[in-house]
């Protein structure tokens, strides 16, 4: 069974146990009823860990997920979700929250760019993105320093409200503990 083919079996389980009429799970807001967001990693080791860790459940925040926790221009992807979140959907602070052992600390962008050209994806294509590329993998060192490069990203965004507060918060993917490395409302007006 391809994975493809595991998902909709899994599915069609879980749709069994829903009876109609009667939610499976709570009927849920689109708004956070925490006025949350978190902005957070892809590492699939943090799916069910971090939000439990966090107490965090369904309906509770909004969460933004890319590879290392990045932000890399002033209206790129994470931005336009965080300024909908706040804007529309009621979000009052925002949580950076990055990862000890994050994958990307041993990624480059020339080891990324040799598997491309490997995969056979153009030249071309990539001397595109090369610049944006080496910029953000080869800047990413170490999930610390990129936890506080991003809080004054976003804290100094103009569209961001100066009244949100933006923490930074370092995770151990292995024990779920936190720990704080920014204290959002130290900053905020």
């Amino acid at each position: 069974m391809n994975i493809l083919e595991q998902v909709l079996a899994a599915n069609g389980q879980f749709m069994e146990r829903f009876v109609e009429g009667v939610h499976y799970c709570p009927e849920n807001s689109k708004l956070p009823n925490r006025h949350l967001a978190i902005f957070t990693c892809m590492d699939t080791r943090l799916v069910d860990f971090l939000e439990p860790a966090m107490g965090i459940k369904r309906g509770e925040a909004k969460v933004i997920k890319n590879a290392g926790n990045s932000v890399t221009g002033p209206f790129e992807s994470t931005i336009r979700s965080l300024i909908v979140s706040i804007y529309e959907l009621g979000v009052k602070e925002v949580m950076v929250i990055g990862h000890l052992d994050c994958g990307l600390a041993h990624t480059t962008a020339e080891s990324l760019i040799q598997k491309m050209l490997i995969r056979k994806i153009s030249p071309d294509a990539i001397k595109m993105i090369e610049a944006e590329l080496r910029d953000w993998i080869d800047h990413f060192h170490h999930p610390i320093d990129n936890i506080e490069e991003v809080v004054i990203k976003i804290r100094n965004n103009p569209l961001i409200p100066k009244d949100v507060p933006i923490h930074g918060l370092i995770f151990n993917p292995h024990t779920g503990q936190l720990e704080v490395v920014v204290d959002g409302y130290q900053a905020c007006i």
